[in-house]
Parts: C-alpha cells; structure tokens; sequence
C-alpha cells in the first residue's frame, strides 16, 4: 500500500470518528452503556493478527515502550470526555471541542512518529503502531464507560427517590 492511499484510509477513518462523535453529543446514549466498550471488541480482534504478526521484529522493551506511549495518548481523551444527564433524564456526551482538536493533534502525532520509523519496515512498523492504538483506545474506553455507568447508577438512583416519594 502506498503512502497516499494510506493517509487516504487514516484521514477517511478519522473523518469519520470525529462525524460519529460530534453526532452523538446531540443524541443519548442508549442502553447501558456497553455500547461504549463495542470498539475494543472490533479493533482487538484484527490487532492481534498485526501484533502477532512473525514477521514483525519486535524487541520486547519496544513493546512496552509502544504500550506505555499509547496509555500516556489516552490520557487528554480522557480528560476530554465526559457525560452529562439532561433535563429528559437522558445521558448525553458532552459537547466538547477540546475532544477534537485533541484527537485531531495525536492524529497528525501519529503521522510524524509514522514517517520518522519508516526504517523499522511495514510489519514492525504497523505491529507497534497497533500496540499504540490499544494502548490508548483500551484505557480511554473502559474508563468512559466508569463515568458512563457512575452517572447511569445515579440516574437510577434518582429516579428511584423521585418514585418513592
């Protein structure tokens, strides 16, 4: 795959990412909030091919450099999610620029850092870059869905005072 249709396939991707995410601080969220945890699901299962990938040479204290550096990524996403209950006793996501310009740094972070290991090869190269990801995905989820489910569990509570009286 060449550079451009790279870049092509990232920016469409995160086009979308950002569309999804700005449309849902204008929608609840649904369900109890499990939904959140969803794409860990859909990324881990590929991931794991790349990772695994024999023909990735990979040291091991690159590994958890790798991981370590995808952890301290997911640090400002999750300083910059939150969620709030409306008026409708509904949950929505907070409606935050901060999320995007950060998304959007750690993109053109990864665009650098990407063209600057070129000499690692491909398959090294797309196994730390996974490691990366899940690095910061994993966290960044797992802890949206704690707030998520802090804020559902005091939901309920109220609405358990508020029948009750």
């Amino acid at each position: 795959m060449d550079s451009s249709s790279f870049y092509s396939i990232v920016i469409i991707i995160a086009v979308l990412v950002l569309w999804r995410r700005t449309r849902a601080m204008y929608r609840p969220i649904k369900g109890n909030g499990t939904r959140i945890l969803l794409p860990i699901l859909f990324l881990l299962l590929p991931c794991i091919l790349v990772i695994l990938n024999p023909k990735a040479h990979v040291a091991g204290w690159e590994w958890v450099c790798a991981g370590i550096f995808g952890c301290l990524l997911s640090i400002p996403l999750i300083w910059t999610t939150n969620y709030e209950l409306r008026s409708d006793q509904h949950i929505y996501a907070v409606r935050s620029k901060s999320f995007i310009i950060t998304f959007l740094i750690i993109l053109i972070f990864r665009f650098l850092l990407r063209d600057y290991l070129k000499w690692l090869g491909p398959e090294t190269e797309a196994s730390l870059f996974m490691t990366v990801a899940l690095g910061y995905i994993v966290p960044w989820r797992i802890i949206s869905f704690i707030k998520f489910r802090q804020l559902y569990k005091s939901r309920i509570q109220t609405n358990r005072n508020i029948d009750l009286r």
